[in-house]
């Protein structure tokens, strides 16, 4: 039975790589001046979306200064940008990738609303601002129904919070098969928003 740990330190993000794990989450507070930025972005209602292929080594951290350049008047981008690169070179590092993938994406609606794996091997997950990614614990749901739009789990989904880093396992993970972690995008109450940035292990 695969495992999901969280801890509010650091260090258990490397305990994703272990074979019984299939999420690690680290439940850090963000800086108040990155959720302003966050919030800030948001609150305009302006469609925002960032897409790139990032080019990673040990030596140094990613170059990532024009990320969100639309928004670099924002009290907090200099924050945010350090941060996204900070979590950016230490995937690299964590999994020896040496490209990744970056998504960032303002949402006013759940993306994948149905609870699915993803057929990938490692995603880094996190919100910036607005509700964060519901995950089930193993059991909660038999995997046969997923893709089933009148499924339900039989447990209460779990949810990260905004700020908090994940690291989901995917199918494509070796010895994972079968065993990638369940989540959903959160329904989104009313009109609010969120920032979520994802990272994908690509070579």
């Amino acid at each position: 039975m695969p495992r999901q740990l969280s801890s509010p330190a650091l260090s258990i993000l490397p305990q994703a790589l272990e074979d019984d794990v299939n999420l690690a989450i680290w439940e850090r507070q963000l800086p108040v001046h990155i959720t302003t930025f966050a919030e800030s972005v948001i609150a305009t209602g302006l469609p925002y979306a960032e897409s790139r292929a990032v080019a990673v080594n040990d030596d140094q951290p990613p170059l990532l200064a024009d990320l969100a350049s639309e928004w670099r008047d924002v009290e907090g981008h200099a924050g945010f940008v350090a941060d996204v690169t900070w979590l950016t070179h230490a995937f690299a590092c964590l999994t020896g990738a040496t490209r990744v993938g970056l998504r960032i994406r303002a949402l006013s609606k759940a993306m994948c609303p149905r609870y699915h794996v993803d057929w990938v091997s490692l995603r880094l997950i996190t919100t910036y601002a607005g509700v964060g990614s519901q995950w089930l614990e193993e059991g909660a749901m038999p995997r046969e129904q997923l893709g089933d739009p009148t499924a339900e789990p039989c447990l209460p989904p779990r949810q990260l919070q905004a700020g908090s880093v994940a690291l989901f396992k995917g199918e494509r993970w070796e010895g994972n098969e079968g065993r990638g972690i369940i989540h959903r995008s959160p329904p989104v109450p009313g009109n609010a928003g969120r920032l979520l940035m994802t990272l994908d292990w690509l070579g």
